[in-house]
């Protein structure tokens, strides 16, 4: 089950999947190196007084493109952050905000800790020095560089970072948009924690629009029924694994997780099992299904659909030729090497890739983003007058009933449903539903048009290296 020899790294694998995309792009010459490299990667090591002493941390902020700004791109905690992994992550976010049309370029952080070694108020007092580093070289600003959360990270290291920020420009009306997936009550945006599960969910419903899209992974019907494999029930396998199951009808029949999986054929309640990881720290003795110490080899199990929603590299040279799931969904950044993923186009397995898959995070960050530039939240304006719209089309159709003695009424629920207008939630499912629609259209449109593109992956890059060759391009570069 571990990688090879010969296995590339996670930064390799991103070089190797942008250079098949490239090589069938008519780029000028350099503009294919200068899409391709990092611009610029800054490295802070700091100390932080922590139970008597000092402890001393290494952070990493790369920016890989400025054809648009700010660049966008998530911080993550872990203890194998390191720079490679970053340069790596800021070219995906590169990618796919072009991908989903966030006007965005591409970056990413990262701290090397392991955030579990540490309580609440000691997690505050690293990050607010992390980003106190940041923000005085202006790698934290709302103009220029718009961090979110990450694997390790969340509301609440999001809400010191925008704090940090304002007390250092006491000045900047904007300060708040200085990062995303804040907490609501510090300028967030409703949806914002669940917007990359959603975004794999939309990903999944558009590509069961299309039954030619679906016969190509041999599958048919609808995803009502189809049996799911999770790996990671974090925040975003939480999220995806929670949606599918109770929307969908999907039967999520195992979960990956740390210490082992968990199986249940006939469906896991995704909820219940959440609660059970959050109290035990694990699967272990989970009563909810049969318990597999090997997490990994469930990687192989029969399913329709596996969804890796953890770390990258999990599906490798290793373990790709024992996959069974005709179609995968990579709701984690980089779940599959460059080797596997040739391996796995060769048996014709579709792979719905994570430039797309996993952009939801990025997408409901950039209407957060608006938001507090615009300083209004969405739907305030117009939610009373739309609702005001439409009571004077109920009370015609009710005055017409009465006039006219017809004998009907409207279906139970119907005016409850009609006259809410859309609030911030609602409006932002429906951006992001929009935009992952999009995104797949233009992807889908390569796939089928042209012969020399037989993978999703591939479609997503040339389009998202066409849209940052012509930004390039429009700038006189």
């Amino acid at each position: 089950m571990s990688t090879t020899a010969t296995e590339p790294s996670f930064r390799q694998s991103v070089d190797l999947m942008f250079n098949r995309a490239a090589a069938l792009l008519d780029l000028p010459p350099g503009l294919e190196e200068k899409i391709r490299v990092c611009n610029a990667t800054y490295t802070v090591r700091f100390g932080v007084r922590l139970r008597g002493e000092i402890r001393t941390f290494t952070g990493y902020r790369s920016v890989h493109s400025e054809h648009m700004e700010p660049v966008k791109g998530g911080i993550r905690y872990a203890p194998t952050v390191h720079q490679d992994e970053v340069e790596a992550l800021a070219a995906l976010m590169t990618y796919k905000c072009a991908l989903v049309e966030a006007p965005f370029g591409g970056s990413k952080g990262g701290l090397c800790i392991d955030p579990r070694q540490y309580d609440r108020d000691e997690i505050e007092k690293i990050t607010r020095r992390f980003a106190y580093e940041l923000i005085k070289r202006d790698l934290i600003n709302p103009a220029q560089n718009v961090p979110a959360p990450d694997m390790g990270t969340g509301e609440n290291e999001m809400a010191v970072i925008a704090d940090q920020y304002n007390r250092m420009n006491t000045t900047d009306i904007n300060a708040r948009a200085c990062v995303t997936g804040k907490p609501i009550h510090a300028g967030g945006i409703q949806g914002r924690v669940e917007a990359t599960g959603r975004g794999v969910q939309y990903a999944l419903r558009e590509f069961f629009r299309h039954p030619e899209d679906v016969k190509r992974a041999n599958l048919a019907g609808s995803l009502d029924g189809k049996r799911v494999v999770v790996q990671g029930l974090g925040n975003v396998g939480y999220h995806a694994a929670l949606f599918l199951s109770t929307e969908d009808g999907c039967k999520i029949t195992h979960v990956i997780e740390r210490d082992g999986a968990v199986e249940n054929p006939d469906g896991l309640d995704i909820a219940a099992l959440r609660d059970w990881i959050v109290r035990h720290g694990g699967v272990k003795d989970c009563p909810f299904g049969t318990f597999h110490a090997d997490g990994r080899a469930v990687l192989e199990a029969e399913c329709d659909i596996l969804i890796p929603a953890a770390l990258e590299g999990v599906i490798n040279l290793g373990n790709a030729e024992n996959i069974k799931a005709p179609l995968i969904v990579e709701a984690a950044n980089g779940p599959i090497t460059a080797g596997a993923d040739e391996v796995l186009r060769h048996k014709g397995t579709v792979i719905i890739p994570d430039l797309y898959a996993n952009a939801g995070g990025v997408t409901v960050s950039y209407f957060e983003w608006v938001k507090n530039l615009s300083h209004i939240r969405f739907g305030r304006m117009q939610r009373r007058q739309e609702e005001a719209r439409h009571q004077l089309i109920v009370d015609e159709l009710e005055r017409i009933s009465r006039d006219a003695s017809i004998n009907w009424t409207l279906s139970p629920g119907f005016k409850e449903k009609y006259l809410r207008g859309a609030g911030e939630l609602e409006l932002v499912r429906s951006g992001l539903d929009d935009t992952m629609r999009g995104a797949y259209q233009s992807m889908r449109e390569i796939w089928w048009e042209r012969d020399d593109v037989t993978d999703l992956r591939t479609a997503g890059f040339l389009v998202g290296i066409k849209r940052v060759a012509r930004s390039y391009e429009e700038k006189g570069i």
